[in-house]
């Protein structure tokens, strides 16, 4: 997996790879606005001018690095190296020298009024004052240049961060560059991953500047950010020889009036998710529209007609998803919590479940352990109480997740899921074109499918968010974000389990 590594262990790798590649600082910064520029290029004609905006250390040190690497490819730059505390660090000094030895540059180094220059809506911005070391809100004259920045209209493009934005968290956002697009290195920062921080970060793209696998590997971090490469093999083959009984049978309590929709996708997607064998309890008025839409699963009806209020026989079921259109009248709740009591399958809850969990904190106590949690924002305010941002989310989700021992897979643009042993995995797959209702209910059935088989609940969890995204990307590609349906994740399905077997 990559990790995803707080800013204080950003530069314990930066110098283990020094010391051990062996790589000089210099030499680093070098290879790092290589990546840059290459990618750089591919997007920005030589036609528009560059102004390059440099601070005092090592991402300064970045900055005019580019700045260099671009004035040699051709393009027009001017460079402006804020100094005002006249110390540059040692690797930003070597490259301040290297930029200026015989070449013709428009460069500036700024130690005490600096007048602004003219920046038309046609130019690139290249932001390089401040890299992950910040560890205060900007203000003075800094925070004035970044305002300038930000009111220019140019195209504006972060080196591995913007400048007065933390690595951690999304707070004290008073003046920090609005970036169109951010190349960071290596890996993202946890911030990225903030839907607060999008404004600033705009597209972000990971460069790899080759920082040293084993101290990748050896230092330890609780984030995660889960690739396609990082999904490769995950997805057992099925053999010659298998039958609808290897790959177990689950169990979905879903539906109400009104509501059958959501127990159709959720049916839908687990199926296509390949278990063997799906039944569906749900209300009487449901069994015309489930047995057409998904003939394929089997029914289990309740007593009641617009609404489940009693639990089936939960023996001979692999894995036990509830919640989706489930209502929350109080038979609901009731057979929830007799669920909850007896059930020795995984279980995975979603929807109205998580709502019934959520108004009595007796449920709550009821969890069995390793039980999956699916929460939307909204819905994880309902269990956890209320937070200030994403990250104050995030931190309760992780805490809930090892207090209660349970998963929870807390949905978003990097759905994130939190683990009994404190990780959080992001989920890199996935746009804009999911936020529809039902593609929650398509993640439910995913993961109760991948669980019914035998994967283990953090294998279950992580892959099923990730095939659940990428089914999402490629049904995007076959048609818009704007008019997708989470119908077109369940259709697609079978083009995204196919990609993992043409990766392996």
């Amino acid at each position: 997996m990559t990790g995803i590594f707080k800013t204080e262990k950003i530069r314990e790798l930066d110098q283990y790879t020094i010391d051990h590649e062996p790589i000089s600082g210099v030499e680093l910064v070098e290879r790092a606005a290589t990546a840059f520029v290459h990618a750089f290029c591919r997007r920005h004609s030589r036609q528009r001018k560059v102004h390059v905006f440099a601070g005092q250390g090592n991402n300064g040190a970045d900055a005019l690095a580019i700045a260099r690497l671009l004035h040699e490819s051709g393009y027009r730059t001017e460079v402006y190296l804020f100094n005002p505390k006249q110390k540059l660090s040692p690797e930003c000094e070597a490259h301040k020298s290297l930029l200026l030895a015989g070449r013709e540059i428009r460069f500036s180094e700024i130690v005490n009024d600096f007048v602004p220059p003219a920046i038309s809506v046609h130019d690139v911005v290249i932001d390089g004052l401040f890299g992950t070391g910040l560890s205060r809100p900007l203000s003075g004259g800094f925070a004035a240049v970044i305002d300038y920045i930000n009111r220019s209209g140019a195209a504006v493009v972060s080196i591995d961060i913007p400048s007065g934005l933390s690595g951690e968290n999304c707070r004290e956002r008073v003046h920090v560059i609005k970036a169109n697009h951010t190349y960071t290195f290596e890996f993202p920062k946890l911030s990225f991953l903030f839907a607060e921080n999008e404004t600033f970060t705009g597209k972000w793209t990971i460069l790899p500047i080759g920082i040293h696998p084993d101290i990748k590997a050896k230092t330890e971090t609780p984030y995660y950010f889960v690739t396609d490469e990082d999904m490769k093999g995950v997805i057992r083959p099925r053999r010659k020889f298998s039958h609808k009984g290897t790959f177990g049978h689950a169990l979905l309590l879903a539906g109400g009036r009104g509501r059958m929709g959501a127990a159709v996708l959720a049916a839908g997607a687990c199926m296509r998710s390949g278990v063997g064998r799906l039944t569906v309890h749900l209300p009487q008025r449901g069994e015309v529209i489930l047995q057409t839409a998904v003939p394929e699963a089997m029914l289990s009806l309740d007593e009641n007609a617009d609404f489940i209020s009693s639990l089936p026989e939960t023996n001979g079921y692999e894995a036990i998803g509830i919640g989706p259109g489930l209502g929350t009248h109080d038979a609901s709740a009731g057979l929830l919590e007799s669920l909850l009591k007896t059930a020795t399958q995984p279980l995975v809850l979603d929807a109205d479940a998580l709502n019934l969990l959520a108004s009595d904190e007796k449920r709550m106590q009821l969890l069995p352990p390793h039980t999956i949690l699916t929460p939307h924002p909204r819905e994880f305010d309902r269990l956890a109480g209320e937070s200030a941002d994403s990250g104050e989310r995030l931190h309760k989700a992780m805490e809930m997740a090892v207090q209660r021992r349970v998963y929870i897979v807390l949905k978003g643009a990097y759905t994130a899921v939190c683990t009994p042993e404190g990780k959080a995995f992001f989920n890199s797959t996935g746009n804009a074109g999911m936020a529809t209702a039902g593609c929650g209910d398509v993640l439910t059935g995913l993961i109760l499918g991948l669980l019914a088989q035998g994967y283990a609940p953090e294998t279950a969890t992580v892959a099923g968010v990730y095939l659940h995204g990428m089914a999402g990307d490629i049904a995007a590609v076959d048609g818009s974000e704007e008019s997708l349906l989470a119908g077109d994740l369940v259709r697609t399905l079978g083009k995204t389990f196919k990609l993992q077997y043409d990766g392996h």
